[in-house]
């Protein structure tokens, strides 16, 4: 069933230039309005009576090459912000003029050009804004310096609230550019931080399945290269066994990257992740090659959740790798102590410790304190005081839902 596009919000559904050119509209239609009905006929400016607003043959033309200016300067407002805004104000001292308010901007005529460069100081660089900011102050400046050098009187509070509207907007629209280059500075963040996780997640899988079969196939095959030639009958099952080693872990491997290629899990087949309730087929393969596993199990087992579930077979099965690849010993103990509040994993084994190597302190122990810190658990790994090696896992278990007695029926 396909899903309904997401509606628009009302104040997204317009462009930026149809924005402005409503904008202007209305407050030509609010300034005619204004002479019409709230002041008709004459007026006092400066001392001398003046005609109010006056339709003549003069006033069409220029009513019209404004609205083209303004109509062109929204089109363009996008690809050519410095042009089309230089428009606008031109557009827009042609409307006030024709209303006689060119020397003294009202505020409502100023509206459109505020919303402009709102619009331009959030989509360019402050640059380009901040001359657009001082095109719009020159213009105010310009006719009242005029009238000033003229002998003539200014509407002081009325063009500093004008000039202010015009900073006002310019602050704000650089505030939406700001928290927009932050919010896609965090979502570029973010997305590199999701694909080194992941990364991480399949260098992680990828090395705990080949390491553990590469273990048991190195102890098998050095078997049978021991006895081929006075037990050949061992030396054929030690070489089933590599055969059958190796192709469980190509399965497991083409599964794996069948998953991954998979764009969604729908279009191609699911990698299953292996339980820890598993562990004791790896244990047995361990024991065959030559290595004892033995596997304990404390407390109450029940059902965990899939990521503390696959960390926790993946730490016993690195673990057990490590036993049979360094340690050099016969056999190791691996103890599951199912907790209320946590899941400890513990393999313990007696061969002669950390080499002076380093062996040890490969990716497999990375591999595990990273699995365990992603659970917000606690990891050890040392050599114990009566020789061996030791590792251990605390993971932390959610706390189950409490149990809430149904409420009976009223009879």
């Amino acid at each position: 069933m396909p899903a309904h596009p997401r509606q628009l919000p009302l104040l997204e559904r317009l462009s930026p230039g149809r924005w402005t050119a409503v904008v202007w509209g209305g407050a030509m239609a609010f300034a005619c309005v204004d002479e019409f009905f709230v002041l008709p006929g004459d007026a006092v400016r400066d001392g001398q009576v003046v005609p109010g607003f006056d339709l003549t043959w003069v006033s069409g033309p220029i009513l019209l090459g404004a609205a083209v200016l303004v109509l062109t300067a929204c089109r363009i407002l996008r690809t050519r912000p410095l042009v089309a805004y230089a428009l606008l104000l031109l557009g827009s001292a042609l409307g006030a003029g024709l209303l006689g308010q060119a020397a003294e901007f009202p505020l409502v005529q100023f509206l459109a050009p505020d919303v402009a460069l709102y619009f331009v100081a959030a989509t360019t660089t402050r640059r380009v804004s901040g001359l657009a900011a001082g095109m719009a102050l020159t213009v105010l400046m310009i006719p009242l310096t005029v009238r000033l050098s003229g002998g003539g009187g200014i509407n002081t509070a009325g063009q500093l609230a004008v000039a202010l509207m015009v900073l006002v907007a310019w602050l704000l629209g650089n505030s939406a550019r700001r928290s927009r280059l932050h919010a896609e500075q965090s979502r570029a963040q973010a997305a590199v931080q999701a694909t080194t996780a992941e990364r991480l997640r399949i260098a992680r899988e990828l090395h705990d399945v080949v390491a553990h079969t590469i273990g048991i196939v190195a102890l098998q095959a050095g078997a049978a290269r021991r006895v081929i030639d006075t037990q050949p009958d061992r030396a054929r099952e030690a070489l089933g066994e590599v055969e059958n080693a190796s192709r469980e872990t190509l399965s497991g491997l083409r599964r794996m990257l069948g998953a991954l290629r998979a764009a969604d899990a729908a279009d191609g087949p699911s990698y299953e992740a292996p339980s820890l309730s598993d562990v004791d087929a790896p244990a047995a393969a361990t024991t065959a090659a030559g290595v004892r596993v033995v596997v304990r199990w404390d407390g109450r087992r029940r059902p965990l959740p899939p990521d503390i579930d696959l960390s926790a077979y993946r730490i016993v099965q690195e673990a057990v790798t490590n036993v049979v690849r360094h340690a050099g010993a016969r056999s190791c103990l691996v103890r599951v102590d199912h907790r209320d509040a946590e899941l400890t994993p513990e393999i313990t084994d007696t061969g002669r410790g950390p080499g002076g190597d380093g062996s040890r302190a490969g990716y497999g122990l990375v591999g595990m304190r990273e699995r365990v810190a992603l659970l917000q658990g606690e990891f050890t790994a040392g050599a114990r005081p009566g020789g061996g090696f030791r590792v251990t896992a605390r993971l932390p278990l959610p706390d189950p839902a409490p149990y809430e007695k149904p409420t009976p029926l009223a009879s």
